[in-house]
């Protein structure tokens, strides 16, 4: 293996298997002081199981699976040779055992197993393992984990669907606490996440332990079937390379979900009656359609369950929403989850930063920004639990949006500005106004966000004139910068200082090249000195 990089055999990638140490963490952490080059893979596994029956006397092993499983295969061995069965026939994730029973023998089962293979693969001509305790339990071993996350996202998971033939029920079940079984529930299929948490609640699995049962177990099981199937080792899902080599498919037909085309996204909670429903705040039409194509998991916005927002979230807070009200649900900025946090998370794109990367960001917008949504009240003959009307209310509003970036015609947008009070060592600068609006349309012409939310002509010019009201003459620079930086607004820029953040701040975001921001002649000419 060589340092930076883990290279599989196809052998070894038949056997390789994470969910054969799962006792180790996901994306593995190994605190090291040595200075120089690490050891790197995304199958780096830390031995340390006895941590849970009090503290190590000897430091946790740091073991890299695929280096052993590689060497399995070479002696025609493979998984069982270190995992036994359970009733299922499935193999358990503990090494020589199904369970932990206590601390003498766990410590037992590695240290006579480990050091046995070892021993019996060690010759003349082979390397093996160490056989001292030294050997594995290393205070500082010069290793690091490279493993990734593997997102499943809306390609991957019509790739199963297609491989599957659309049976659902593979993937998708629900405990029936009657029964006391696995059941498929058609109709009610989420995210594993929904149910399988990082830390184990009651008696159902981690999501760690479940998806390695399940995807590795599904992958084994199509490979003795000689399918196509997907990897079976840690690399094969956890390593950046290989992960950039997974097909994507660019166009994935629409999930099958029964899933509205639009909904009105209410403001009031479900189990109000309607008259108090109609006193909040307007209802927001919701093209959730056109979101689903933006998104690549229902999981964007439904990060808890498929239900509606205010099944958990509602007016004063509950338990099962951990206490965030339906407004902050909705609108708070940290939140990736919520409206503004994924619409203020899309203005870091380069042909969106360039203005809103200095625009200032905010949980409570104001009142023209808050009807852009909630755009119309509910009208008085609609029937707020009546799902049908909602929905043809909802759609109805939003054939009356148009996405189109509003601005002012040509000859209303100056074509040059000249800078010039501060030419004291250069000549006043020229700034190609009517270029920049131009150019700015154009890297936001196809997008929807933008076009809806550049609803005013002068909305465009806020990015540069950012603490002025939309206008076709907006108030200039020097209205609110001085010359010097003001004791009164001491985090307001002087008037150099502001031109310079702005213009070159917003080229730098942008990745505009020219002009040189370390080269002051790219924008102004220095005055003759003679």
């Amino acid at each position: 293996m060589r340092k930076g990089t883990v290279h599989l055999k196809t052998g070894g990638r038949l056997l390789a298997m994470v969910m054969i140490f799962l006792f180790a963490a996901g994306a593995v952490k190994v605190e090291t002081s040595v200075e120089g080059p690490l050891e790197r893979g995304a199958d780096l596994i830390v031995i340390d199981a006895m941590k849970a029956m009090g503290p190590l006397e000897r430091p946790p092993v740091a073991f890299f699976h695929s280096r052993h499983t590689e060497a399995l295969a070479r002696i025609n061995r493979d998984c069982n040779a270190c995992h036994m069965a359970d009733e299922k026939g499935r193999l358990s994730p503990k090494f020589k055992r199904l369970v932990d029973a206590d601390r003498q023998t766990v410590t037992d089962t590695y240290h006579v197993n480990c050091i046995a293979c070892h021993r019996e693969l060690a010759g003349p001509d082979q390397k093996s393992g160490p056989q001292s305790c030294g050997g594995c339990h290393k205070e500082n071993p010069a290793v690091a984990s490279s493993w990734k996350n593997l997102a499943f996202d809306k390609s991957l998971h019509y790739r199963h669907v297609k491989a599957n033939e659309e049976k659902c029920e593979r993937c998708h079940h629900e405990y029936d606490k009657q029964a006391k079984q696995l059941v498929y529930a058609k109709g009610k299929e989420g995210s594993c996440a929904y149910c399988h948490k990082d830390t184990p609640v009651d008696n159902t699995m981690v999501m760690k332990e479940a998806s390695h049962f399940q995807c590795i177990g599904c992958h084994r099981e199509r490979m003795a079937k000689n399918q196509l199937a997907g990897p079976v080792s840690c690399v094969g899902c956890h390593d950046a390379d290989y992960q950039m080599g997974i097909e994507v498919v660019k166009e994935v037909p629409r999930l099958k979900r029964n899933q509205p085309d639009v909904i009105l996204v209410k403001t009031g909670e479900e189990n109000q009656p309607a008259d108090v429903r109609r006193s909040a705040m307007d209802p927001v039409p919701f093209d959730h359609r056109s979101h689903e194509k933006t998104n690549d998991s229902c999981k964007a916005c439904h990060h808890a369950s498929l239900q509606s927002c205010s099944n958990c979230h509602t007016n004063a807070g509950k338990i099962e929403g951990d206490g965030v009200k339906l407004a902050q649900a909705m609108h708070r900025v940290e939140s990736q989850a919520s409206c503004i946090g994924c619409h203020q998370e899309q203005q870091k794109a380069p042909q969106c930063a360039g203005c809103h990367g200095f625009i200032g960001k905010t949980d409570k917008p104001d009142n023209q920004s808050c009807k852009a949504c909630h755009m119309s009240p509910l009208p008085a003959y609609v029937n707020p639990a009546n799902a049908q009307e909602t929905m043809d209310v909802a759609s109805d509003l939003l054939q009356t949006r148009d996405l189109t970036t509003k601005t002012f015609a040509a000859d209303q947008i100056p074509e040059k500005v000249t800078i010039g009070m501060l030419s004291n060592r250069f000549e006043p600068a020229a700034f190609p106004h009517r270029k920049i609006v131009n150019a700015l349309i154009d890297k936001t012409r196809d997008n929807r966000l933008a076009g809806y939310f550049h609803s005013e002509k002068g909305t465009l010019c806020q990015g540069c004139h950012h603490n002025s009201p939309a206008a076709e003459k907006p108030p200039v620079c020097s209205s609110c910068h001085g010359n010097t930086v003001e004791d009164a607004n001491a985090f307001r820029p002087g008037l150099v200082g502001a031109y310079h953040q702005q213009c070159i701040g917003c080229h730098q975001v942008m990745g505009i090249e020219k002009p040189d921001s370390r080269d002051c002649n790219a924008c102004h000419v220095e005055k003759n000195k003679g």
